[in-house]
């Protein structure tokens, strides 16, 4: 069960809650990209960042010099947000046209992880999960590249999950309307993959189907 604070309370739209862990990361795997926010010098600032998860963990990466790696990496409260669209509901009136969609929203401090040998396990788990098989065909990172590189990490312990699937909620004067009513489906669709030009001849395509299940072109 997800944590229940006074900041993962969901008031608007109660209805739409989730409470279950494992939806919770099926919208981190999906996404991986966070709306990460920060209050800065200039006041308060959203970037999106790649992001990925390893058990109950959140990891963000970026150079050393990165203006929001540095305010995070002080430990400084934060917020994360990773939405997946799923579809518009078109409804008889303009008033309950609405959106299909899963959210999650992450509250916490990151931490640093400094250990070069956990850097390079935990990126290449990242590029795993994007791409299964790739890190026995290319060059590995080495230790200038992961010294470089900043590595922060987030748990999971405080976070909400809203979901909204709940189709056309046309008012009942409204349904003799003669106008379509439905819904919009919204899919991300991955691939065919797209080679450079240079590439040796005699390399075959590599297969990452696995790592997207129906959202992969081929289906």
């Amino acid at each position: 069960m997800l944590s229940n604070t006074k900041r993962t309370e969901i008031k608007k739209g109660a209805h739409k809650a989730e409470f279950d862990q494992e939806k919770l990361y099926k919208i981190i795997d999906e996404s991986l990209i966070a709306h990460i926010a920060l209050s800065g010098e200039k006041g308060p600032v959203v970037i999106p960042m790649l992001a990925w998860r390893v058990d109950n963990m959140v990891y963000i990466h970026g150079a050393k010099n990165s203006r929001l790696l540095r305010g995070l990496k002080k430990g400084e409260q934060t917020c994360l947000n990773f939405t997946l669209f799923d579809g518009w509901v078109l409804a008889r009136s303009a008033f309950h046209h609405s959106a299909h969609y899963r959210s999650a929203v992450v509250f916490g401090q990151f931490s640093v992880i400094d250990d070069n040998a956990e850097k390079d396990r935990l990126l290449n788990i990242f590029i795993e999960q994007i791409a299964p098989g790739r890190i026995n065909d290319i060059r590995l990172s080495n230790q200038k590249e992961l010294t470089a590189t900043e590595l922060l990490a987030i748990p999971l312990t405080e976070a909400s999950v809203k979901i909204g699937k709940h189709g056309v909620n046309d008012d009942k004067a409204d349904l003799d309307i003669p106008a379509w009513a439905g819904i919009l489906p919204y899919r991300t669709v991955v691939g065919p993959l797209e080679p450079v030009s240079d590439l040796y001849e005699g390399i075959e395509e590599p297969d990452y189907s696995k790592a997207y299940g129906k959202r992969w072109h081929q289906h």
